[in-house]
């Protein structure tokens, strides 16, 4: 009996069972593990991404995404492009519609092209100055001397002072739809001052031109 009892304890010794067999064993902790679960997501269509007012250039886009197994990991593209923050940025994964019936450009169309770009409309106007717009450039159409022009922030806004005399009323006028959306003149000693209200965060360029002066925002 004593042997029996010693035999049996030797085989229990012996045994390498894992204490619980629902769990991995040490060596099959690096394994993936994945599922048969159905976890299917709505397809992607197209998203959108609004950007800020002071965005100029798209340096870099990262997409995150989640793996079979559930793992996590992100791809990036390196862009170095000039964006128009106006516009949102589009994520989606269908190709776009070439135009087959794409035809050459003719020099009359390519100058037909031109005109239309640089074609201003009139926004404001007093007696001393007209304010004429063309997507990211304001003509200012005067004979008086401009004497300063700055920027100012909250709201975003262009200020020019012009060199006059003068008793004009005060004058504001709303553009809808307009990166220039508003305009205020009014009277100072010895001069009167324009302020433009931008629709955001620019620089801009002032020179002078034959008919007045020109700003280009950038």
């Amino acid at each position: 009996m004593i042997r029996v009892l010693f035999i049996s304890f030797l085989f229990f010794l012996l045994l390498d069972a894992r204490e619980n067999p629902f769990f991995a064993s040490e060596g099959e902790k690096d394994i993936l593990i994945t599922s048969n679960k159905d976890r299917e997501s709505e397809p992607l269509k197209r998203a959108t991404i609004a950007i800020p007012s002071q965005a100029r250039v798209l340096q870099k886009v990262t997409v995150e995404f989640k793996n079979l197994d559930g793992s996590i990991e992100k791809k990036s593209i390196e862009l170095n492009n000039a964006v128009d923050w106006h516009l949102p940025l589009f994520i989606s994964q269908s190709y776009a519609q070439q135009d087959n019936n794409t035809q050459p450009r003719t020099a009359a169309s390519t100058q037909k092209s031109v005109q239309k770009k640089e074609t201003y409309q009139k926004i404001a106007s007093i007696k001393y100055v007209s304010l004429f717009s063309s997507q990211k450039s304001l003509k200012l159409v005067t004979e008086d001397e401009a004497i300063r022009n700055f920027l100012l922030v909250n709201p975003h806004r262009l200020v020019i002072d012009f060199k006059r005399d003068s008793s004009i009323k005060s004058y504001i006028k709303k553009v809808p739809n307009n990166i220039f959306n508003e305009v205020r003149i009014g009277n100072h000693d010895g001069y009167y001052r324009v302020v433009v209200e931008l629709d955001g965060l620019y620089r801009y360029n002032f020179k002078k031109i034959v008919d007045g002066y020109l700003i280009e925002l950038k």
